[in-house]
């Protein structure tokens, strides 16, 4: 392998975020491109393959000195064989996106969940050798999660190992298609939250949100911690009671496999850090059991989104040894 650089590419069901990562594992450019995905999944080859080569030529480089590009899909994934088993973001199921770029570009494609490249980008860059037994939780518009056990990442025997995102939470919820019950995802993640708040909206209650009931335009993690800031009742309400649903689960998985480090990220809690981190910590600590509880790290990730861009390098370091 004659390459030194890695190009890592970040696959959202919004934007592709692609970047160059040096043999010092230092990100030195990036691309950025929407996503279109009612166009198909090999028109989403074309666009990652289209960044991959822009970040080519901004950097003066060949295919022949990238010694691996590492993608990271929000969906089920086998690592392996490079088949996305479902990505329901971007409307794939089946597909092997391995087989599909390679076509694009000459350059060895390596596939991981995107959850599970953050945490690879985590564990390798920020957390240190006492951190064995690790859960990665990502909350954004939906919730998912990365294990590590000993040091390794767990994928499980079929990789869908750290999809807490499904984990059933609520006997019943009108918005879940799990037998009219409702899921950790339902009821924590940033589209939990916007639609509790448009449901309270809808029933007369009071916020500097109102501009949001009936319009298209998205509520995103910066206006929810502006409404924060501001103290609005309903906006408080409502990411508090998400905030406490995330303290309560990560407590019960603390209880069941006694990690030792819960890393949060996500764009909600990066947008609201401050309000929600005091009150995940509080919940988890009345619904975990005491002893493995009070051996557990909990911390936000200083990476950000970068996590999974920093986490090609960890990818690439396992599978082209």
């Amino acid at each position: 392998m004659t390459g030194s650089y890695i190009v890592s590419v970040d696959l959202g069901g919004t934007k592709i975020l692609s970047a160059l990562l040096n043999s010092n594992n230092e990100i030195v450019s990036r691309v950025k491109v929407s996503t279109d995905i009612e166009k198909g999944s090999e028109n989403l080859v074309g666009s990652i393959s289209q960044t991959v080569k822009k970040l080519l030529s901004d950097n003066n480089l060949t295919e022949n000195d990238i010694k691996a590009v590492a993608l990271g899909v929000p969906g089920t994934v086998n690592p392996l064989t490079g088949l996305i088993g479902s990505a329901p973001n971007l409307q794939i199921t089946n597909f092997n996106i391995k087989d599909a770029l390679f076509k694009e570009v000459s350059i060895p494609v390596l596939i991981e969940n995107d959850v599970n490249l953050a945490g690879l980008g985590i564990k390798k860059f920020e957390l240190n050798e006492s951190a064995k037994n690790i859960l990665v939780v990502f909350v954004g518009t939906g919730i998912g999660g990365a294990l590590f056990f000993d040091g390794k990442l767990y994928r499980g025997s079929t990789f869908y190992a750290g999809e807490i995102g499904h984990m059933l939470v609520e006997p019943k919820g009108e918005f879940s298609v799990y037998h009219n019950r409702a899921t950790f995802e339902q009821t924590a993640s940033r589209t939990a939250i916007v639609r509790e708040i448009k449901r309270g909206l809808e029933k007369g209650k009071k916020s500097i949100l109102k501009e949001y009931k009936s319009s298209k335009k998205q509520l995103k993690s910066k206006a929810l911690a502006d409404a924060i800031k501001k103290e609005d009742p309903l906006a408080v309400k409502c990411v508090s009671k998400a905030a406490t649903t995330i303290g309560t689960v990560l407590g019960s998985i603390t209880t069941l496999l006694n990690i030792d480090t819960i890393v949060l990220g996500g764009g909600v809690i990066e947008a609201m850090s401050g309000f929600m981190n005091p009150l995940i910590k509080k919940s988890f600590e009345e619904s975990v059991l005491k002893e493995p509880g009070e051996f557990v790290n909990i911390f936000e990730t200083k990476l950000g989104d970068d996590a999974a861009l920093y986490g090609g390098a960890a990818l690439a370091e396992e599978f082209l040894k």
